[in-house]
């Protein structure tokens, strides 16, 4: 059984018991979380496929930990001049 579920402007396919990684949610770690936007699910090899979501199917999720990795700094220099510039990516 596996869903296709809609999250912050993305599409994850989700099955029982697996670990996603997602974007910034604005729940604390441990808290439940309810996905509505549920775009196709399959159950037994039927799939209910919605036009475009699947009314009354919601999936269940829990928040382990948020994840914050270190700053990216890119660095750019301009041809023929002494400019240079420290650019977050």
């Amino acid at each position: 059984m596996y869903a296709v579920i809609k999250s912050g402007g993305k599409q994850h396919k989700v099955s029982e018991g697996e670990e996603i990684l997602l974007e910034k949610l604005s729940l604390d770690a441990g808290e439940v979380i309810e996905f509505s936007e549920v775009l196709a699910v399959n159950k037994d090899g039927n799939l209910n496929v919605g036009k475009p979501l699947l009314e009354g199917a919601v999936v269940k999720g829990k928040v382990i930990n948020h994840l914050k990795t270190k700053k990216n700094y890119g660095h750019q220099n301009e041809k023929k001049k002494r400019l240079q510039k420290k650019t977050r990516t």
